[in-house]
């Protein structure tokens, strides 16, 4: 962390580092604190990533989602959506349609209880248009909506079929299977129309959700509207409404060919009565970073503005008038990068009791996912039917240690909240156990 102002709006920070570089590094959704200390973490098998980790809502109930399963160098992913309780317990697994793979970049749930994702499906395809073999792939970027309890589709909206090859910025040459949309989001317009962020179009498109046809284009060469200053954008995620024919979208302005151009989160206003789409405001970082791929903003309850960075591998958080509150680095290294990070408040509780474990002469206290933990207090003794309390630390992560008292054999430890009051109590663990 390197700054970390009054102001910030509450919650936790909810991300997955990650990197298809190192495979066998341990990867999984996790939940931290501003101080970077982990509240949750949930390993995923080798070889398998996570993305997309937040809270959203299921049957009137708050939960936690993220996408995970496999991915490709090139930011394909074949994949399962989660989503578990406050208490950690899943309660809905979601696949795209036909055991068509479900990507990684979206993985939204609606008010109608349905989720809204992307999946990139390879089709035949003639690219001689473009430059491309007559007998090429390209990979189809849909959208589907699927009812999370039944599995039906309810909606399947093909790229293909709807945005012409020559829409694209990328080059036919650059790449096989042929990409040409690289959806990366899917979001819920005002009216109930869908929007959706097309990485190698540089375009929003306003769709219909009903008929699946193009509304609007906003960006690219094809826009629907006269584009003003600033309001143009160039290898955009995440494009989401924000109210009142207002759109923000995460600009990187950049791709892993054009390393070096600043990126942004930009507001922009789509007057459909003038054709014409103008600047509202934006805010960049102090140090000018550049996310060569992914990254995401949010809008936050006090009007603050979170942002991930991406591959700039830095996670900020801006006030109204752009000022930076939150500054800090995620972690980076050989590939390590955060597709999204989202701020949530979140009250979590595991099924599970808290655990204890010894490592070089201390004692660890360890609750995967309990919030509202200020400290822990330690019970220790020779007989384990007469432990006596010898202490208290405080909080200091999912995996909290200190100093085990000597000529002790047993040991429990006791989660305490900002008043005193019990949380849970770990069962009495002998020390070698």
């Amino acid at each position: 962390m390197t700054r970390a102002l009054d102001g910030l709006a509450p919650g936790y920070l909810f991300m997955s580092p990650q990197s298809l570089l190192e495979p066998e590094k341990c990867h999984g959704p996790q939940i931290a604190d501003d101080r970077g200390r982990t509240l949750w973490f949930h390993p995923v098998p080798e070889g398998e990533y996570a993305t997309n980790v937040r809270v959203q809502e299921y049957r009137g109930e708050p939960v936690l989602t993220w996408w995970q399963g496999q991915a490709t160098e090139t930011g394909v992913g074949d994949g399962t959506g989660y989503v578990l309780d406050r208490g950690y317990r899943t309660v809905a697994t979601v696949r795209a349609g036909g055991d068509q793979p479900f990507d990684l970049h979206e993985f939204l749930l609606t008010g109608r209880g349905t989720a809204l994702l992307v999946s990139y499906q390879p089709k035949p395809c003639d690219l001689s248009s473009i430059g491309g073999p007559a007998d090429g792939v390209a990979l189809d970027s849909v959208v589907e909506e699927v009812d999370v309890e039944t599995g039906e589709v309810l909606l399947h909206w093909s790229g293909l079929e709807h945005v012409p090859l020559a829409e694209s910025d990328l080059p036919a040459a650059l790449a096989d299977p042929y990409d040409h949309l690289h959806v990366n989001s899917v979001a819920v317009d005002d009216d109930g129309d869908l929007l959706i962020t097309a990485r190698m179009s540089s375009a929003l498109y306003k769709v219909d959700r009903r008929t699946g046809e193009i509304i609007w284009r906003l960006g690219s060469a094809h826009s629907s509207f006269v584009l003003g200053v600033g309001a143009r954008c160039h290898w955009q995620h995440d494009g989401q409404p924000c109210g009142n024919g207002v759109y923000r979208f995460f600009d990187n302005a950049t791709n892993e060919l054009l390393a070096g151009y600043e990126s942004r989160v930009v507001w922009v206003r789509a007057d459909t009565a003038t054709s014409v789409a103008t600047f509202v405001r934006q805010v960049t970082h102090p140090e000018h970073l550049s996310a060569i791929a992914e990254g995401n903003a949010q809008d936050l309850p006090n009007g603050n503005t979170l942002v991930g960075w991406g591959r700039a591998a830095r996670i900020s958080e801006f006030s109204p008038a752009g000022d930076l509150l939150f500054d800090a680095h995620s972690p980076t290294g050989n590939g390590w990068t955060t597709y999204r990070v989202y701020r949530h408040p979140w009250d979590g509780m595991p099924e599970t009791p808290p655990q204890v474990r010894f490592e070089d002469g201390r004692v660890h206290a360890v609750w995967n996912g309990a919030t509202g933990v200020a400290r822990w207090r330690l019970y220790a003794g020779r007989d384990e039917d007469a432990l006596e309390a010898v202490g208290t630390v405080e909080w200091d992560g999912l995996d909290t240690s200190a100093p085990l008292p000597d000529d002790v054999r047993f040991v429990r430890v006791e989660a305490l909240d900002t008043g005193g009051r019990p949380l849970g109590a770990s069962p009495v663990t002998a020390l070698g156990s």
